[in-house]
Parts: C-alpha cells; sequence; structure tokens
C-alpha cells in the first residue's frame, strides 16, 4: 500500500468539511496544524504501548550523516575525566516525532549496520567511564541533544539513523534540487491510526470554527 503523504490526508479533511471550508481562514497549512496537533499525542500514546517502532511503514533512513568532532563542554559531558574524543551529527537533525520515552528513534549504527549504538545520557556516560571496569566496555554509546545526536569514543565519519520525523528529512536523502514539497512528503502515521487521527481532527475543526454538520458529513467514515 502507497504511503500516505501530508496532502492526501488534507485533502481528505477538506473534502469530509465540504462547503462549509468556505471560511477562507481555514487554509490547509491551519489543517495540517490541527493534524500535526493529534498525530503527536496519538504516536506518543502508541509508544507507550511498544508498538511503534517495530512499525517498519513509518520508519525512516538516513544513510549516511555526517559527524564532527566536538568539545566536552558542548557535549554536557565535562564529567569524564579520561581522555575522551566526542564526534556529533554535523549539521542539526530534522525534528523526530516524539515518543513516551523520548524521540522516536530505532537504530542509530554504522553505515553498514553491522554495528549497532546504546542509547544514553552525558550524566550515565560519565558515571559509566569513570568506573573500574569501564575499559573492558565494548558498547558504543550515544545521547540525543538540541536536536543533535553526540557519540563519546567513536572514530567513525558518519552513522546511519532509522527514525520516525516530523520534520522532512529529504536534505538527508536526496539531491539538493529534488527535495518534495510540503504536501508530497509522506506522512508518517501508521494507516491503522489514520481513521481516529482523521476523527479527531474533524471534530476539532468543527469545534474551533462553530462549523455546523449536517447529517450527510456526520454519516460518512472520513478515514475513506
Amino acid at each position: 500500500m502507497a504511503k500516505n503523504t501530508i496532502g492526501d490526508v488534507v485533502s481528505r479533511l477538506r473534502s469530509q468539511l465540504k462547503g462549509n471550508t468556505q471560511d477562507a481562514f481555514l487554509t490547509d497549512r491551519m489543517i495540517y496544524a490541527f493534524v500535526l496537533k493529534h498525530a503527536k499525542w496519538l504516536m506518543k500514546r502508541e509508544d507507550g504501548k511498544n508498538k511503534l517502532l517495530a512499525f517498519s511503514g513509518v520508519i525512516q533512513t538516513m544513510d549516511y550523516v555526517e559527524l564532527v568532532e566536538v568539545d566536552k563542554v558542548e557535549a554536557c559531558c565535562t564529567g569524564v575525566s579520561s581522555d575522551c574524543t566526542i564526534r556529533r551529527t554535523k549539521e542539526k537533525l530534522p525534528i523526530f516525532l516524539q515518543g513516551y520515552f523520548g524521540p522516536l528513534i530505532r537504530t542509530i549504527a554504522s553505515i553498514d549496520g553491522s554495528e549497532e549504538l546504546q542509547p544514553t545520557l552525558p550524566s550515565t556516560y560519565a558515571r559509566l567511564s569513570n568506573s573500574k571496569n569501564f575499559r573492558f566496555n565494548k558498547t558504543k554509546y550515544y545521547w540525543f541533544l538540541d536536536d543533535y545526536i553526540y557519540f563519546p569514543n567513536l572514530e567513525w565519519d558518519a552513522i546511519r539513523i532509522e527514525g520516525i520525523f516530523e520534520d522532512d528529512i529529504s536534505a538527508f536523502t536526496c539531491e539538493e534540487d529534488s527535495c518534495l514539497v510540503k504536501q508530497d512528503q509522506s506522512f508518517n502515521i501508521p494507516d491503522y491510526l489514520i481513521g481516529e487521527l482523521e476523527g479527531q481532527v474533524f471534530k476539532d475543526i468543527m469545534g474551533e470554527y462553530q462549523i455546523p454538520a449536517d447529517t450527510a458529513i456526520d454519516k460518512q467514515n472520513i478515514a475513506r
């Protein structure tokens, strides 16, 4: 099944509102604002049930994300006493959708996918690195901070990221002149949530703009 685009979802909602949306103030941008509001809480709810990151249909991949070396202060890791090289993503990353436990990141790995990194916090890594047996720890770690991802004691030039994004990621995956306009970007919500999402958005818009709903619209399934 083809993925829904942002334009698909907005178009279906506008079609359901029909003549009631003649109000010039109700633009596609405003409809999408309602869509995004409900998408965020639905995704957080589903992540709390451990359903989302196994749902491959909404996972997007950035195959080559460059890294640069930074200092410990920027990485909020001043508690590391050993000689520690810290790298971070060269550019700020597109905005991830937020799950129950933080950004919806499924995997951060080497370019070939052979080595996966484990999430942590700067303070947790500092404690680990200062422990007596840390020299035997071969795990590679990362933490997410201010739209960057940081990597202690990593010598790689780039990493691979799989996640669920709110923002367009085409700047990381396509040629500069071929990136998609907003309406054509994928809408990364599982299909089984689309009906509930559109129903909540429809109800919000009707209430916000005090639009009278006729019987025909009430009986329609807006997920169609």
